[in-house]
């Protein structure tokens, strides 16, 4: 099998979400056909829901068309280094592969901050991989903040 990545299409989800004003940050989950089944961006502001991050709202949609709340070799792309409560639903999701670009030293969970996946409390951990779309996804994070301030 080549390996395909999706992380573009995250891109464009985080570009969408900075287009809403949100925090841009985008994920897809693709199945183990190789077949994008969700894709989301940041919407905690729109909402008004501190849990609709990009990871979040894929999970749940991804899970929505499986019809189950697990999503066996499943991948999951997402710009930025999810945080702890998105890395615990990841786990509980039982997603197969996380791809991710940006690291994210202040809010990360899975390489930062409280390592989510390292813990023995964690039942499922997936396959991370890190750096992924990193130059693109960090740029786009760094311009956002750049127009705030």
């Amino acid at each position: 099998m080549v390996f395909r990545s999706h992380m573009d299409a995250a891109l464009a989800e985080a570009r969408a979400a900075a287009t809403r004003g949100e925090v841009p940050v985008g994920a897809v989950v693709v199945a183990p056909s190789g077949a994008v089944v969700a894709r989301a961006g940041n919407r905690t502001r729109e909402l008004s829901d501190p849990t609709a991050h990009a990871e979040m709202l894929a999970l749940r949609a991804a899970c929505a068309a499986a019809g189950s709340d697990r999503l066996p070799g499943h991948d999951l792309y997402v710009t930025l280094e999810p945080c702890p409560m998105c890395a615990a639903a990841i786990s509980f999701a039982r997603v197969a592969r996380v791809y991710y670009g940006a690291a994210d030293p202040k809010s990360g969970g899975v390489a930062q901050g409280p390592r989510v996946f390292s813990h023995p409390q964690c039942h499922h951990v997936p396959e991370v991989y890190d750096g992924i779309g990193a130059e693109a996804a960090s740029a786009l994070l760094t311009g956002f903040f750049r127009e705030r301030r």
